[in-house]
């Protein structure tokens, strides 16, 4: 196994293809730790972790959706794009770094 801060840090940093394309914040992360998760050192629980926000994020604003008719689902939608946007560039400073990533209200879909 090689150690590759940089594909980690890109594969952080790919999560915001989602504001840039409207997708892709979940498929490129995907493919980068399906085909990397067993040669670069960290990508399998890095990559983990990145797909569990996303996957959490989904869940998250299709529970928002229909709240938005009481209004409380527009503050929500509003609060996940700010953690979807904020998150990933700080989890790939920490990359970076060599630190752990830590994202918020992830739930645990693959462990």
């Amino acid at each position: 196994m090689r150690q590759d801060n940089q594909l980690i840090v890109l594969t952080h940093l790919s999560q915001l293809l989602t504001f840039l394309t409207g997708f892709g914040g979940l498929i490129v992360p995907l493919i980068i730790w399906a085909t990397q998760k067993e040669n670069v050192y960290r990508m399998d629980q890095e990559g983990k972790n990145i797909v569990n926000f996303q996957l959490s994020v989904l869940v998250y604003s299709l529970i928002c959706i229909p709240l938005v008719f009481v209004l409380v689902g527009v503050f929500g939608l509003i609060v996940l794009g700010i953690l979807s946007f904020i998150f990933p560039i700080i989890n790939a400073i920490r990359a970076s770094h060599g630190e752990s990533p830590k994202y918020p209200l992830s739930l645990n879909f693959i462990s």
